[in-house]
């Protein structure tokens, strides 16, 4: 029961961390956002995954979020002034994405249970909103961090999902690579697309 409790509020967790990252443009508030967010998933992998096997998802989101804090930080700060509003224009539409992604996911969450039995609601419910808010997510920015953040949301809740189907160390360890190397595309990019800039201005 207590189990139970837990995993609702990894979900809730998961449903804010969400929103916060879908609708702010602060990078620091979006990365730490991730950060907890890497908790919640971490929690709901374990419902299916050995603890030491949880964990190295929870290792390697860590290890993301600080390379493209890092690389973030490094950053001309003409690059950081779109990152002053935590609410941006179209704020109502993106709450009202988010409120249908989470209206679908509680439609959807029970279906699939008593089609696949044993997974948990609240497995599948953190697995739906992380994969629908980061596929809108993607649907709706054009900012190399952000499509970076939206791809790492999508795959988190892809893992949470298969982690409860299948708990092989070999896919374990691929889905970690393929993390981290998403963590390492994304701060090339940036750093990439600040160079690209500078040369710009400097014509």
């Amino acid at each position: 029961m207590i189990l139970d409790i837990i995993s609702w509020a990894a979900v809730g967790i998961i449903l804010a961390t969400s929103t916060a990252i879908f609708i702010n443009r602060d990078w620091r508030i979006s990365l730490g956002a991730l950060t907890v967010q890497y908790i919640a998933a971490f929690w709901l992998v374990t419902r299916h995954m050995p603890f030491v096997m949880g964990s190295v998802k929870l290792i390697t989101g860590w290890m993301i979020v600080a390379a493209l804090g890092i690389t973030r930080l490094g950053l001309p700060a003409a690059e950081d002034q779109q990152g002053n509003a935590f609410l941006p224009r179209g704020q109502w539409f993106r709450l009202m994405l988010i409120l249908l992604v989470a209206l679908v996911t509680v439609g959807v969450t029970p279906r699939i249970e008593s089609a696949i039995p044993g997974l948990g609601w609240q497995v599948i419910a953190g697995s739906l909103l992380l994969i629908g808010t980061g596929l809108i997510h993607l649907g709706m920015t054009s900012d190399t961090l952000n499509a970076i953040l939206g791809l790492l949301t999508t795959l988190t809740g892809f893992e949470i999902l298969y982690a409860a189907v299948e708990s092989s160390i070999l896919v374990t360890g691929l889905l970690a690579v393929t993390n981290l190397g998403l963590g390492i595309v994304g701060s090339y990019l940036l750093l990439a697309g600040s160079a690209a800039a500078e040369a710009e201005e400097e014509r």
